[in-house]
């Protein structure tokens, strides 16, 4: 279960197939240096999204696999 404490490094490399929420949510520079040390939370106030709907959603797409 992912939490909103965690790297967007952290979880795009445990979890690949959460990229497309990230994209589908405007979240489009995944790969800059920042998003390996930027918590979930700092990326979805950074990119005005909920970061507990962020979590939800994402924990859903790693559920589905």
């Amino acid at each position: 279960m992912l939490t909103k404490e965690m790297t967007v490094g952290q979880v795009l490399r445990s979890y690949p197939q959460t990229v497309q929420v990230f994209l589908e949510l405007g979240m489009h520079c995944l790969g800059c240096p920042s998003s390996t040390m930027e918590s979930i939370e700092g990326a979805a106030l950074t990119h005005g999204q909920n970061a507990d709907e962020l979590v939800a959603k994402l924990n859903k797409a790693i559920a589905e696999v």
